[in-house]
């Protein structure tokens, strides 16, 4: 089930979040990804429309848009390949039509996904705060 975040999700969110994490980016430091829970957890869910994938009553992903920008998009790797993320993404394309994201270059989970549904690189930088190469990417139904 896909519906609105609400702020008692919090806990679940940033535990789907750090096991996504851990996975895709084994390439970044553990002082970095705690600085980064304590972001997502008070600073850019403060900014950000989210909507949560609940499992028997469980919040196990989240995608968090920012207009039509994918802010984050993780889901607990125990239910990676079941379609979740992809419907996560179909839910933001209906609502906000094309959309942009970042991901970082060596983060193959992520770029694999989102090559298979279809967005296409636009732009490549250094990200300032972790010093990875990122791929900027956007993706449009036409």
């Amino acid at each position: 089930m896909l519906r609105k975040y609400e702020d008692n999700d919090v806990d679940a969110v940033i535990s789907s979040w750090r096991r996504a994490s851990e996975l895709a980016h084994p390439f970044l430091t553990k002082a970095f990804l705690d600085e980064e829970a304590d972001n997502v957890r008070n600073v850019y869910m403060a900014f950000a429309e989210t909507w949560v994938t609940e499992i028997e009553g469980q919040v196990v992903g989240f995608i968090a848009l920012v207009e039509n920008e994918i802010g984050g998009l993780f889901l607990d790797p125990k239910f990676h390949g079941q379609g979740l993320g992809r419907a996560m993404v179909d839910k933001a394309a209906a609502e906000k039509g094309a959309l942009k994201v970042e991901v970082f270059k060596d983060n193959a989970i992520g770029r694999r996904f989102y090559n298979a549904y279809g967005f296409r690189d636009i732009e490549e930088f250094v990200h300032e705060a972790s010093g990875q190469v990122t791929l900027r990417m956007s993706y449009s139904k036409e």
